[in-house]
């Protein structure tokens, strides 16, 4: 399913299971049988790894690094995807989001000197990580609209323009703005739901 590294047992590579090594007499947790998460792979891997390779601006080796870690994760946690494959996606975005917020936060870590600390130095109350990659997979869920959708979105929302503004940057009606908006905004909220950011 082109994974690579995965063990004799299906498990992806590094992966062992819970309870599992020498001296130990606990039982191993459930995981994933092979064909169900070679699934979950077949029907979900390339929206993950094109998200991934955005988050890390084209980095492949960092994206598959990513991937990988999604997918060991959900091999450990069969009870987190019990409705199927085919519903599998949130939770595997909001995996591997978390997996990247993890690598972003230890990549912009760096220690401190004892005594050297100024208020500039300190991490802000709120934490960015999150806000960038959502930003991130929102521009990955707009991709995937029709474009005249997505200009109307990208106008009013982003660029944060008024109904007149946005009708004459893209020199159609402004009724016909607010129509695309209104029908932008449906075709959306399902590719929003894929990916865990719909709101409530």
């Amino acid at each position: 399913m082109g994974m690579q590294g995965d063990s004799a047992d299906g498990a992806p590579a590094g992966a062992t299971r819970a309870g599992a090594g020498p001296g130990t007499r606990a039982e191993a947790r459930p995981t994933m049988d092979r064909d169900t998460l070679a699934e979950f792979y077949r029907l979900h891997s390339s929206a993950l790894l094109r998200t991934l390779l955005r988050l890390t601006s084209g980095d492949r080796g960092k994206a598959e690094d990513m991937l990988q870690e999604t997918f060991l994760r959900a091999w450990q946690n069969p009870q987190a995807l019990v409705r199927g494959p085919e519903h599998g996606r949130p939770w595997l975005f909001t995996v591997a989001r978390r997996i990247a917020i993890d690598h972003f936060r230890t990549q912009s870590a760096r220690p401190k000197e004892l005594g050297d600390e100024t208020p500039e130095d300190r991490a802000a109350p709120d934490d960015p990580f999150e806000e960038i990659l959502s930003a991130h997979v929102i521009g990955d869920a707009l991709a995937e609209l029709a474009p005249h959708h997505r200009d109307v979105l990208v106008e009013l929302h982003l660029n944060d323009r008024s109904t007149a503004d946005a009708a004459v940057a893209l020199g159609i009606p402004p009724g016909t703005v607010k129509s695309r908006n209104f029908y932008a905004v449906r075709a959306l909220r399902p590719v929003l739901e894929q990916r865990d950011l719909a709101p409530a």
